[in-house]
């Protein structure tokens, strides 16, 4: 695995706050998530990078050591970036850009916003519907480009894609559930227990898939479209169910917790994507926000010597 520029700038983050939660709010991110990247950060150096204190971390040598490579990789960044700005600044036109429901709701707000402030005349026409819809839609040039959930993306003779974040999935419970303490947790145990299942943006099927690599099956209670009403029955302990980290949220709209274990055997990440038509020639704008997206998520080992920065009018 290599290292990513989110590992790197969360990095950075801990290391200037000396607490992971800290860390994480002025990222605007979970805690779980900052932990994690730190952690594999960690395995992939194969060194301790902070000192666990009871008032936060500190930097181990291993980690100072680090820190100026990864102060180097973060103005590296800022620079291209800059370089970005100043092409976007000349440029104008229209983008139309198709979104499924999950893209739209925990995916692009930010991205559109910092997008719009590199890019201030670049307009973006926002349209969610449906995969099947986004991909006729593509095919057919009503839309210029698509952010997708891309794991199920059906026409690949007619569509290009590229995946931008890979979002694992875990089991989510209610605080004082009983498996709390098995780590990780195993199909059968969970087969065992009330399952809610979300169905939007076809995860159900999604879930299916890797439920049928296994002999056990979910015992599902209740299906709905809506995330926030699975994490509001799974943190009153009604059931509990197996969703992305990109959708997970540790409270409920009633303020109780959601707790996350790792799920012993396969199951697939919830990839999150640009979709196009191919054979067919973006327009600047188009591909402006195209490399943008792909500048920002990195982590798939697309390097940026990939991404031809050239927008002209």
């Amino acid at each position: 695995m290599a290292i990513t520029f989110r590992q790197v700038r969360y990095f950075i983050a801990v290391a200037d706050a000396g607490q992971i939660s800290a860390a994480a709010a002025n990222l605007n991110v979970s805690q779980s998530a900052v932990s994690a990247a730190i952690q594999t950060l960690e395995s992939e150096l194969e060194a301790p990078l902070f000192q666990r204190q009871s008032s936060g971390v500190v930097l181990t040598y291993e980690g100072h050591q680090f820190v100026r490579h990864a102060q180097n990789v973060l103005a590296a960044v800022s620079e291209a970036t800059r370089g970005l700005r100043r092409s976007g600044r000349s440029l104008s036109g229209d983008v139309r850009v198709g979104l499924t429901y999950t893209v739209a709701g925990y995916f692009i707000p930010q991205i559109l916003m910092r997008f719009g402030r590199s890019f201030p005349d670049v307009r973006i026409h926002l349209h969610e519907l449906q995969r099947a819809e986004i991909e006729e839609a593509i095919v057919q040039g009503k839309l210029d480009i698509a952010v997708i959930l891309v794991s199920n993306l059906a026409n690949i003779q007619q569509i290009r894609q590229r995946v931008l974040m890979r979002s694992r999935r875990r089991l989510w419970l209610c605080a004082d559930h009983c498996l709390m303490g098995v780590d990780p947790v195993g199909f059968s145990e969970i087969a065992e227990q009330p399952y809610v299942m979300l169905t939007v943006d076809e995860a159900e099927q999604s879930a299916l898939r890797y439920w049928k690599a296994t002999q056990y099956r979910p015992n599902v209670i209740f299906k709905t479209s809506s995330v926030e009403a699975v994490r509001s029955m799974v943190a009153t302990g009604m059931g509990v169910t197996i969703l992305s980290d990109m959708v997970y949220r540790p409270w409920s709209l009633e303020g109780q917790h959601v707790e996350v274990k790792t799920v012993a055997g396969q199951v697939h990440s919830m990839d999150v994507g640009l979709i196009w038509k191919k054979q067919s020639e973006m327009n600047a704008p188009t591909k402006a926000f195209h490399d943008y997206l792909c500048m920002t998520f990195e982590d798939t080992g697309f390097g940026f010597n990939e991404i031809e920065l050239s927008y002209g009018n």
